[in-house]
């Protein structure tokens, strides 16, 4: 690698993720502490691979599209990215601050309003709170939630928590952003509004990865693409190349061969 290169943002190495069949992540932490108190052990339940064999390399300014069908891994290697899983084999590499958007009010408390939670997630993605006082009225503004900053958002409709917690993660100016088909919800409005100041974070050359099962909304945005199918990589190149594979793919339950574009 010449000298001039610059640092990867994000690195990603022979991932494998192994999780427990008829358990989310924290029903499965919950149960084990539960056998531990019992002396029990949890090998009797059956694991399977969420991921497996995935490595890619990002750079400042790459945007990764994530395609898949529902259930193909792409938003458990997001949370493997995002530090909520843990790989069980491989490993992933981050250099500089990550702001991931994952699920409606993923990281919110639903009692406190929407002034309160700006601090609570900027705070947990380590930013001072100074920092975020600076953006109260810019996020709350761009959210659309000025006559509801002081509502608990145990009010709010999921497309205002989804407004809200787009407005958080693309107003602190992180260097990595992880958003999960956050454009799912919301008016074209503010869809359109969304991808304006992407494009802006792009050009500031943060590093996106990008969940989203409209083909033109990826294309528009990102320039690198990655076909999950059943955890596993089945193409990993530039986007054009990469939908189009996808749009090959779709239907194929089991492809024998793995297509790098």
């Amino acid at each position: 690698m010449p000298d001039n290169h610059p640092t990867p943002s994000v690195v990603v190495s022979d991932l494998g993720i192994q999780l427990y069949l008829g358990r989310n992540h924290s029903a499965y932490l919950k149960d084990t502490l539960l056998d531990a108190l019992k002396g029990q052990r949890p090998e009797h339940r059956q694991k399977f691979w969420a991921l497996r064999n995935i490595s890619f390399t990002l750079y400042p300014g790459d945007r990764l599209a994530i395609l898949g069908t529902n259930g193909s891994g792409k938003s458990t290697l997001l949370k493997a990215i995002s530090d909520i899983y843990t790989p069980t084999e491989g490993y992933i590499e981050k250099h500089g601050k990550l702001a991931p958007l994952l699920e409606l009010g993923a990281g919110f408390n639903s009692y406190y309003n929407a002034v309160e939670n700006i601090y609570l997630y900027g705070t947990i993605l380590g930013y001072p709170r100074s920092f975020l006082s600076e953006r109260i009225n810019e996020i709350i503004t761009f959210a659309e939630l000025e006559d509801f900053a002081d509502v608990p958002i145990k009010n709010y409709s999921s497309g205002m928590r989804s407004r809200l917690g787009f407005a958080i993660c693309t107003a602190i100016n992180p260097d990595i952003l992880i958003l999960d088909e956050v454009f799912a919800v919301g008016d074209a409005k503010f869809r359109k509004k969304s991808e304006e100041r992407l494009m802006k974070i792009i050009n500031d050359k943060t590093t996106v990865l990008f969940v989203s099962h409209s083909l033109e909304l990826v294309q528009n945005i990102c320039n690198k693409g990655l076909i999950l199918q059943k955890g596993k990589p089945v193409a990993l190149g530039e986007i054009d190349e990469t939908v189009s594979c996808y749009k090959k793919l779709i239907g194929i339950e089991n492809p024998e061969k793995k297509v790098n574009v």
